[in-house]
């Protein structure tokens, strides 16, 4: 195998791992966002549950 061969590979290879961690910085950043959309249309409904929850027990 000569040279060129083994650095085509190790490019390939670089690559692909490189393309990997991109991947998962993405699935992070999109589940990152999906959390905060959600906790921005659904906040004040988990506070007045969790108000009336703390009421229930502090009675």
């Amino acid at each position: 195998m000569s040279w060129l061969s083994l650095a085509y590979i190790a490019a390939v290879v670089i690559e692909q791992r490189y393309l990997n961690i991109l991947g998962w910085v993405m699935i992070t950043l999109m589940s990152a966002v999906l959390v905060a959309a959600l906790l921005a249309l659904a906040g004040p409904a988990l506070e007045a549950m969790f108000n009336q929850a703390m009421d229930t027990v502090g009675k």
